[in-house]
Parts: structure tokens; sequence; C-alpha cells
């Protein structure tokens, strides 16, 4: 490993277990996406994690309390910028969205059914954010 990358995944590392350690199984990989995705049934949060300051202020934690409040039956994470490959395979699962992150993406049985690009994340508050997700989740999830 190189000293960029080893330097990078330092970095990234807690900004991962923020989301691993809340429930979320990483998507590191395209074909770990396309997998996954195929066969998913019941509904699904996926983040798009990032490293820039909106996610780590306002994504991550505005997701961690959403879900705490309205859990769907998955939760999914991939990190632009460091696992490329899953999240251009992601990203392809809809392709009529223009790449954003952080964003976050409801999915239910087997489609994209809300998307919240990064701006309408980066310039609202965080229980802003979390009331919204809550809101769309409480309709796909029905609790």
């Amino acid at each position: 490993m190189n000293a960029y990358d080893e330097y990078m995944r330092g970095i990234v590392t807690p900004m991962r277990e923020e989301l691993t350690n809340a429930g979320f199984t990483e998507l590191t990989t395209a074909e770990s996406v396309d997998e996954t995705l195929k066969d998913l049934k019941g509904s699904a949060l996926i983040v798009i994690n990032s490293v820039c300051g909106c996610a780590a202020g306002l994504a991550r934690p505005a997701v961690r309390e959403a879900v705490a409040e309205v859990k769907p039956d998955h939760l999914l994470t991939v990190f632009a910028g460091q696992d490329k490959e899953a999240t251009e395979a992601l990203r392809a699962h809809f392709p009529e969205i223009p790449p954003s992150s952080p964003s976050v993406a409801i999915w239910n049985d087997g489609k994209l059914v809300y998307f919240v690009p990064r701006e309408q994340i980066e310039n609202f508050q965080k229980d802003q954010i979390k009331d919204h997700l809550v809101d769309v989740l409480t309709n796909v999830v029905g609790q």
C-alpha cells in the first residue's frame, strides 16, 4: 500500500465505522452492490458516504438518528471516492439521478423510491434531515 492509500485509510476508517457500528452493511465492490441489490426484498436505506464536512456533521448523524426511529429492513452504504467501483455500480441502478455525495437512497422492493441529494443535506440542520428521512421511511416502511 502506498503512503497516500495508507493515509486515506486512516482518515476514512472512523467515517466508515460510524455507519457500520450503527448496523450498516458496507458494500465495497461492484459485485457486492449488484449481488445485494439484485434480490433485495423489502426496504433499504443506502448511504453514499463521503469525507466532506456535511457527511460528518449532518448526513451520518441524521441517518443514524432516523433509523433509530424507523428502521428499514436493510441498512447499506458505499463510500464515494474510496470504493469507486461500488459507488459507480450503485449509481448505475438509478442513472437518472446525478452523482451526489453524501446522499441517501431509499430503496423498496427492488427499486429506488426516494433520493436525498447533497443539496438537501449541506444547507439544512441535522434535525431537519433526520425528520425528512423519518417521514420518508415511515411512508415506505409503514411504521
